[in-house]
Formats: structure tokens, sequence, C-alpha cells
């Protein structure tokens, strides 16, 4: 047999394709890109629960006759360099508007209220029902950190801290490490010893951090100073407004953030376990 005809009778090899060195080297970079184009998604998805995990957990408690909604919309007109530093939660009264609003016309209803008050502050009613209101919503939802309000929200606000340390009221729940008071002032029954409970919230100095937002042209503008006078160094911010919650200006901005890295420090701190050192026996 010629050497032809034996070639000839070989089986055929399957062809393949020539893969160049250029091909592997492309094949082989797309899959790291995109190897580590997943690897940068995971770290800043890490990265972004981290950073959430960080930020300071508030409940916003809204003014008399408003509504969580509206005080979300307020507050949601504050620079994103500051919302996007804390967790908030709006919560709505206990109770629906027993009398006409004063945002009637500006903001849709409904309207709730957090208790009902006599025109003389005499009389407070749904008082202690509407802490207990705010104590179970905290103990479901929380642990907060802090507690933002607004007007009659702000008044309850700047109360807690001194029921708590007293053991008055919201004993079930972590306690306050800051609040951000916004035309806040004492229950307007105050020196009349009325709201009873609410009453013995200031008997003594409040050494919780706070921040107070006091407007110029607020009519609890001078009720606003005494409250501050009630706490330990606190921060206050004035604004050209009346009862209102504040646009904030460059300064306001950079005394909020401020404030927002002070109260982040304290939480981290605050929120360690506590270091147990063990002694050995004698």
């Amino acid at each position: 047999m010629t050497l032809v005809a034996s070639l000839l009778k070989l089986p055929r090899l399957a062809s393949r394709p020539i893969i160049r060195t250029s091909q592997l080297f492309r094949t082989s970079s797309t899959r790291l890109l995109g190897q580590r184009r997943r690897e940068g998604q995971v770290k800043v998805l890490m990265e972004t629960q981290v950073e959430n995990s960080k930020r300071p957990k508030i409940l916003c408690l809204h003014g008399f006759r408003t509504s969580a909604v509206i005080l979300r919309t307020l507050i949601g007109r504050w620079p994103q360099a500051v919302l996007e530093k804390l967790e908030l939660d709006f919560l709505d009264g206990p109770f629906p508007a027993r009398g006409r609003s004063d945002v009637e016309g500006l903001f849709d209803p409904p309207y709730r209220e957090w208790y009902q008050i006599s025109e003389d502050f005499k009389e407070y009613r749904n008082f202690e029902e509407c802490l207990m209101y705010i104590e179970d919503y905290m103990l479901n939802r929380g642990p907060f950190d802090g507690l933002l309000g607004f007007s009659q929200g702000a008044f309850i606000s700047a109360a807690l801290p001194g029921l708590q340390a007293q053991g008055l009221a919201f004993t079930r729940v972590p306690k306050v490490k800051f609040l951000i008071l916004i035309s806040g002032a004492k229950f307007a029954g105050y020196k009349l010893g009325q709201p009873k409970l609410g009453a013995k919230a200031f008997s003594s100095p409040i050494e919780c951090p706070s921040l107070h937002f006091i407007g110029e042209r607020d009519f609890l503008k001078e009720a606003g100073e005494d409250l501050v006078g009630s706490f330990v160094d606190p921060v206050v911010v004035y604004h050209p407004q009346g009862h209102a919650v504040p646009r904030l200006d460059v300064k306001s901005e950079e005394t909020i953030l401020s404030f927002i890295e002070n109260i982040k420090h304290n939480c981290a701190t605050s929120n360690k376990l506590p270091v147990i050192e063990l002694k050995p026996s004698l």
C-alpha cells in the first residue's frame, strides 16, 4: 500500500477552532472584570448596610392637629446631606383632631392630636394614654436612639428623658440618647402642676443632648428659651420664621450636621458591650 493510500485511511481528526492568545487574554480579562464588578457591587452594598446601621434611628412626633405625613413633608425639605445621616420614623398621634386645624388649606386631612387640654390649661385629658401609646410603638418598632418633635410633639419629646430618669414613664424602652426639638416648650400647664405626670419631668436638670430650633417670630419663643434652660449643654439654632419647621440655611445645616456627628459617636459608645475585667481569685 502506498503512503498516500495509508494516509487516506487514517481517521479524520475533529476540527478545532484556533484560539489565539489575544482571544484568551480578552476572555480572561472579561471574566476578571465581571468578577471585580460583582465584588465591587457587594462591597458597596455592605458599606451601605454598615452606614445605614450607623445612622441614628429617630422617632418623629408631629404638631397639634397635623399628622405624620405633614411632618415628613416638612422635614423632607431639609438638605439631603442631613437627611441621609438619619433614619426617621414618623408616628401619627393616637386621637383624631377634635377641632379645626391651623393647617387646613395648606395640608390635606386627616389631622391628629396627642392629647386634649382645657382652655385654662388646668385639665389634660388622655395624657397618660398618649405616653403609653408612644411607648408601645417604641417597644414594637425600636429601639430608637432619639426623638424629634415639633410643637405639641416637641412638648412630649422634651419631657421624655426626665420621666425616664425618674422611672415615671417609658421604663420599658432604652434610654433616649438625644432630642431635636422644634418650637418646643414645657407643657402649657407646667406652672399649674399640669399634667401631673408631665410636670415632674423638669424637676431636675436634663442631662440629655438636645438641639433646639427657636423662631424669632414664634409665639412660643420665650417658652422655648425657658425650656432650653432645663437642659445641660443644649445646642440652640435661631431662625427668622415663626411657629414652623424651618428650612435650613448654611449655618444651621452646619450646626445640625455637627450635632449629628456628636450623637452618632455617643450612640456608638453607649451601644458597646461593657468590658468585664476578670481578676484572679486569691
